[in-house]
């Protein structure tokens, strides 16, 4: 094993990456800098908020670097004067060009939320949930100058449970991916790191989420539309009409249930949740919001919305 600590820079700016960038601390990992998108407006109040990364490296007390692009001069010479043996980047959010991928000695490589070559891309968590695959994992990848094309290093795999929502398994796969940082990295240094290349004829897409996506079609499947609201959670929500409203749809749970009624059509409204026709079986409804509302619990949404015979309407 090579005893010389690695001199790494981190790449990251979501939560995602924080929970990454926590692992190599507390695993002892030297960070000489960190670089990570920056400060965006947010909250009520639009205010300018550092990145989670960016809050967790100034606790340790590490450099922080923010640049708008990668593709100035400038900003590569900063990045090469700092000498990196190592880059990892996790959902960054900037495009690295060639220049900075051939400056650490060891070259840059990625945490992608996806067991590779499935599911490239920007959405790779929802994507997972809404085909309905029952795994997905980390996957330590050597970076090119491709979309998630890159020789695979490591893997971990974790299931997706019927209940899993893109909250949950986010989480989840944050911890997993500092789980298969570390492993990657001792590999590394012990000289047993195998780069392995991507099937091309397996590879698929994880397109970036759109709001259009939301909207609920009563005449699918329930457990489609089951997936769909478990992907769409926390954002941006699945959604259907009651009425002139949009009813925001947080949690759902398929039924077999047999049914001749039009989908859309509330079968039964009561203290288990909202049955509604669909398609193929039916879906209850157990966590619903109207505009200006909070998110509610079946029960105490019927209190004041009887919807016994309603229908809703595709969102």
């Amino acid at each position: 094993m090579d005893p010389t600590p690695l001199k790494i820079i981190f790449a990251g700016t979501p939560e995602f990456a924080a929970v990454a960038l926590r692992a190599l601390l507390d695993a002892g990992h030297a960070i000489a800098a960190v670089y990570t998108q920056p400060d965006r407006p947010a909250g009520r109040g639009r205010r300018l908020t550092p990145s989670p990364v960016k809050q967790l490296a100034q606790t340790h007390g590490i450099p922080v670097y923010q640049p708008a692009s990668l593709k100035e001069a400038e900003a590569q010479q900063t990045l090469a004067a700092l000498k990196p043996d190592l880059m990892i980047v996790a959902a960054y959010g900037l495009l690295l060009p060639k220049a900075v991928l051939d400056l650490p000695r060891h070259g840059c490589i990625n945490i992608h939320a996806s067991l590779l070559p499935r599911w490239r891309g920007a959405a790779p968590i929802q994507r997972a949930i809404l085909a309905g695959d029952e795994q997905t994992g980390i996957t330590i990848m050597q970076m090119d100058l491709g979309l998630d094309t890159g020789a695979m290093l490591h893997k971990l795999a974790t299931p997706i449970a019927p209940t899993d929502t893109a909250a949950s398994l986010h989480d989840r796969l944050a911890k997993l991916g500092g789980e298969a940082l570390l492993g990657a990295l001792a590999q590394l240094q012990a000289g047993s790191l195998t780069p392995k290349a991507q099937d091309e004829a397996a590879a698929c897409y994880a397109r970036k989420l759109d709001k259009a996506e939301a909207g609920i079609d009563w005449a699918r499947p329930a457990r489609e539309l089951d997936r769909q609201i478990r992907a769409f959670n926390p954002w941006p929500v699945a959604q259907a009409r009651l009425g002139n409203q949009v009813l925001r749809i947080w949690e759902a749970a398929p039924l077999d249930t047999s049914t001749s009624a039009a989908p859309g059509r509330v079968l039964d409204a009561g203290a288990a949740g909202i049955d509604v026709a669909t398609g193929e079986g039916a879906l209850r409804l157990l966590r619903v919001q109207l505009p200006g509302g909070k998110p509610l619990a079946a029960r105490d949404f019927l209190n004041a919305n009887p919807l016994n015979g309603v229908r809703l309407h595709n969102g």
